[in-house]
């Protein structure tokens, strides 16, 4: 990363710590996994902020990308990456590339992540942006998220970067047993909850809800 960045990304390290150390009741921890934290280091955001947000690429706020979108607030991707549980033989599914930020991370601690976006101007910009930057180990289509991508089924993580109302079964059929989805769920925009899906060795599926959120919504079905 460029040195001019240098301070600023410490700045946002040490934001980020604090809140894992204020949400540790809902992460199960105070402190990020080592691996996740060199992946927040590690990862350059301001390549993955629009040109109007560059200046603010490390800020620990969400920033537009344009779309209606947005590229999520790094304590916020911090945290779900956090309560994957990532390791690196993991093959993970991530529904909502935006613009590609959360997959780098992902693709920092993970073997593989498979990301879906509906957006084809935005999926396509991500994945010239993941291949230009060296995360070789993304795959990038244009889809609709909710139904996942059940060709490289199951996975042993999926991570949903939009709200649903409800969890898409396709999500939960897609994951395998001793896997784990974090996903937001809520039918209003501040009435959201950062939930763990886990599926066990026989396939029973339970739901924890967490960490209060905000996400624009996960789009299923036509538009």
């Amino acid at each position: 990363m460029q040195d001019e960045y240098a301070a600023v990304r410490e700045r946002l390290l040490a934001e980020i710590d604090s809140e894992v150390r204020d949400t540790a009741r809902w992460l199960g921890t105070d402190r990020l996994d080592p691996a996740v934290r060199a992946a927040m280091a590690s990862v350059p955001r301001h390549e993955f902020a629009p040109d109007w947000e560059r200046p603010y690429a490390y800020d620990n706020r969400p920033l537009s990308i344009g779309r209606g979108q947005t590229i999520s607030q790094p304590y916020i991707v911090a945290a779900m990456t956090q309560i994957l549980q990532p390791h690196p033989k993991m093959r993970v599914l991530e529904v909502g590339t935006g613009c590609g930020y959360q997959a780098a991370v992902l693709a920092s601690v993970v073997a593989e992540v498979w990301s879906v976006e509906r957006i084809p101007d935005l999926a396509d910009a991500a994945a010239e942006r993941l291949a230009r930057l060296g995360y070789g180990n993304v795959h990038v289509k244009t889809a609709d998220g909710s139904l996942g991508w059940p060709e490289h089924a199951p996975y042993d993580g999926i991570l949903v970067t939009a709200a649903a109302a409800i969890l898409p079964q396709a999500l939960v059929d897609q994951l395998a047993p001793g896997g784990r989805m974090v996903i937001p769920v809520g039918a209003g925009r501040f009435e959201q909850t950062l939930t763990l899906v886990e599926k066990d060795g026989t396939g029973k599926v339970s739901v924890e809800p967490g960490l209060p959120v905000a996400f624009v919504p996960l789009v299923m079905g036509e538009s």
